[in-house]
């Protein structure tokens, strides 16, 4: 039996896995790759219509962009050329020749946890900016202020600081005995998962709005649920609940202890576009330049294929498992997560509905 302590772990400390081996997001993270694509052209018009180039060109003539949860693998550096290309084509349209185009530096942030040497191994080489890591949360700041003229993020912001308290106190109405996630669990478990949410994202919004410059942008994308839809719709949830009820049947069997599970929740949150928007407005760094659910359908109009969506998975939360149950449960736990998405392939098309990916624009106020 892997190790029995109940005591609470730092669930928000894990990170993806790391490397470039068969279960490595680098190898395993084309599903965000796919959904970030599809806001591209969206990305290009906000950079034409509000980004005011005259803001960097008569100062240092530098243009400084981070990634914010960059992880590993080559999303990143597809995301950072996009945008360090749709400033070059703002330059163009002002009348600027390549040679009085900006500089560009890119800083690339993630948790100390992070694999930073997969990720600058792997650095293009035909690169046009200049790099720098930085570790460190990005619920606080990270950069020195007004130093900043564009931020982006893919698939970071759902994920919260901590897991909230409530829900590991086993004399709290929010305790979540025997589940993993907020999703089907009691409205107590769920409000406490959203003051949580509430309380990380205005952090975020604080902590950017001290690092961009007046007229700077933020570009961001977050797992999200549509307005009026119950979060066990969500194809993660769906995901998250099937872990969670095979981690049960292998406390049953001995494998680990019940208590493992009772203590165990993922640090994510699934806001709605009126919840999120009204975070934004009510902490009033930034005002919305977009604000639009991305098709981001598993499959066009296909059953998702179980082998893709397991490795998916297990390359975004096998940290967060491994780090509290053990590592020698990880394959056991993900075969069977295969079997039963395989046996539910269908019901993935109807989940998806309620919404998966919510791209935000924000321009600094």
């Amino acid at each position: 039996m892997a190790n029995d302590s109940t005591a609470s772990l730092d669930q928000s400390s894990s990170s993806m896995n790391c490397g470039n081996g068969n279960f490595s997001y680098s190898k395993n993270s084309t599903l965000q790759r796919v959904g970030s694509m599809k806001a591209n052209t969206i990305i290009e018009e906000v950079i034409a219509d509000r980004l005011i180039i005259e803001k960097f060109s008569t100062s240092s003539n530098t243009v400084r962009i981070a990634d914010l949860g960059c992880s590993v693998g080559p999303n990143t550096y597809f995301a950072m050329q996009h945008i360090i290309g749709a400033i070059e084509k703002k330059c163009e349209s002002k009348g600027l020749s390549p040679s009085q185009f900006p500089e560009f530096q890119v800083f690339f942030n993630d948790q100390t946890t992070n694999d930073f040497n997969t990720l600058f191994t792997c650095l293009p080489p035909e690169k046009k900016y200049f790099v720098a890591g930085v570790p460190g949360s990005f619920h606080g700041q990270l950069f020195p202020s007004s130093s900043m003229n564009i931020v982006y993020s893919s698939f970071s912001f759902h994920w919260l600081s901590q897991v909230p308290k409530e829900v590991q106190m086993k004399d709290s109405p929010s305790w979540n005995k025997g589940r993993i996630f907020y999703a089907s669990a009691s409205d107590e478990v769920a409000q406490a998962y959203a003051a949580q949410f509430a309380r990380d994202f205005d952090s975020i919004l604080i902590a950017r709005g001290k690092e961009i410059i007046s007229g700077g942008i933020m570009f961001t994308f977050m797992l999200a649920l549509q307005d009026g839809c119950h979060p066990s719709k969500h194809i993660l949830s769906f995901f998250l609940d099937a872990a969670g009820s095979i981690l049960m049947d292998m406390a049953h069997e001995g494998l680990i202890a019940a208590a493992q599970v009772d203590s165990f929740n993922m640090p994510l949150y699934l806001g709605t576009p009126k919840e999120i928007t009204g975070l934004i407005e009510r902490n009033g760094w930034f005002s919305i330049e977009r604000l639009k659910f991305l098709d981001h359908k598993p499959g066009v109009d296909e059953p998702i294929e179980p082998s893709k969506h397991t490795a998916h998975l297990r390359a975004v939360i096998q940290d967060f498992i491994g780090a509290h149950f053990g590592a020698e449960i990880i394959d056991e736990l993900f075969d069977r997560l295969h079997t039963n998405i395989a046996a539910h392939r269908d019901l993935h098309l109807s989940l998806s509905k309620a919404g998966v990916l919510l791209f935000v624009a924000l321009r600094r106020k």
